[in-house]
């Protein structure tokens, strides 16, 4: 039984997508920086070409400034690299106006043939602190003019942020139909609020499997007064091996050269190293047995070097399909996954895990991915 109603009730497959490193975080030893695991493009698109090898349904490609390439540039150009794995572009919402943006993402679609989806972020920008409920307004408006510019004519939209009147939306129609799916990542009321109103998935960091079900019911509560129902994610590393204690061993091999206060650096340099989020992955640490476990299988180690997520699952193949499933149980159809280093730990979770998931495309279930070319002015439709 589901923890709550979830979109995908009838579904039993899993999203399972792995992860492209592009905000330097690529490393054989945690917080020991390899100048062959930089965040190049090089490098970067090979890791989405292994988890595409691999039988990854989608991949998150994150953004980050201080560290990291564009996203969306990334993303146009795995396009012709790849033919099955869809791209999860974070957008960080504001960097670019907003009808722009909803032509960006329109071309990307096409450009994929709808494996397009889109990770809606609303943290600072560089050099800016701002209000967290400015943050999400603006990011709630973002969100408002994008589905009017992916399923009207014309674009009408009287914000506190941003005012347009009568903008045709003709470069602005996507591949799929309505738009790429919206998944989303907040904790606090304002985000539960965006997300329970507009987005698609929702997605989740690694704590105690009861705080993961209240994170879920929260976000439902919303959900429901709009009359919606969402799907879930979750967003953890992986270690897996033929047994656990070689994963286990694996585990302390990866941070045994970590310094903590370098760790510190690497985790406040984040734009979102503040967020409620990262206080809460930061709290599943301190409730950490000495060896750093918070569940049997759930190990907080990666927290000491990364903000954002911060454990792994750490365990045999079967121990780590039992742990899937039990999230499966609780109503969770998107994971993504990622280890270190990522194209390494791609091919352990390929050859040990992946055989025995049924996975599936989250935009192809909720039938978003037309058959045939769309008739927009980007498709078949008339030339403008």
């Amino acid at each position: 039984m589901t923890v709550v109603p979830v979109t995908s009730a009838d579904l039993d497959a899993s999203e399972v997508s792995w992860f492209a490193a592009l905000c330097s975080d690529d490393y054989a030893y945690l917080g020991v920086p390899d100048g062959a695991l930089r965040s190049s493009w090089a490098h970067c698109s090979q890791i989405v070409q292994r988890a595409e090898a691999n039988g990854f349904r989608n991949i998150l490609c994150p953004s980050s400034y201080q560290v990291g390439q564009d996203t969306l540039s990334f993303v146009a150009g795995c396009a012709p690299i790849t033919d099955k794995i869809n791209l999860l572009a974070a957008v960080r919402c504001g960097e670019m106006q907003p009808i722009m943006l909803a032509r960006t993402i329109a071309t990307l679609d096409h450009m994929l043939a709808g494996r397009l989806t889109v990770n809606i972020i609303s943290s600072d920008f560089p050099g800016e602190v701002a209000d967290s409920a400015f943050r999400y307004q603006r990011s709630r408006e973002v969100v408002e003019i994008l589905k009017q510019a992916w399923t009207r004519d014309t674009i009408d939209y009287q914000g506190e942020v941003y005012q347009f009147s009568g903008v045709t939306t003709d470069p602005a129609r996507p591949y799929q139909t309505g738009g790429p799916l919206l998944y989303f990542g907040g904790y606090s009321p304002d985000a539960l609020e965006l997300c329970g109103q507009h987005c698609d998935v929702y997605l989740m960091w690694p704590e105690p499997k009861e705080q993961i079900a209240q994170r879920m019911r929260d976000v439902h509560a919303v959900a429901e007064r709009y009359g919606r129902t969402l799907d879930y994610g979750l967003r953890v590393h992986m270690i897996v091996r033929d047994t656990e204690a070689e994963a286990r061993d694996y585990a302390e091999h990866l941070v045994s050269k970590l310094d903590d206060e370098l760790g510190q650096l690497i985790r406040e340099r984040a734009l979102d190293s503040g967020s409620l989020g990262v206080s809460h992955q930061a709290k599943a640490r301190a409730l950490a047995d000495k060896f750093g476990y918070v569940e049997r299988h759930l190990w907080t180690g990666v927290g000491r070097a990364r903000s954002g997520c911060g454990a792994a699952l750490v365990g045999s193949a079967d121990q780590v399909l039992s742990e899937i499933e039990a999230y499966r149980k609780m109503g969770i159809r998107a994971f993504i996954f990622s280890g270190y280093p990522h194209m390494d730990e791609c091919d352990h979770f390929g050859r040990l895990v992946m055989p025995e998931l049924k996975t599936c495309s989250l935009p192809h279930a909720y039938g978003r991915v037309p058959e045939s070319l769309p008739a927009t002015p980007l498709g078949t439709g008339e030339r403008r």
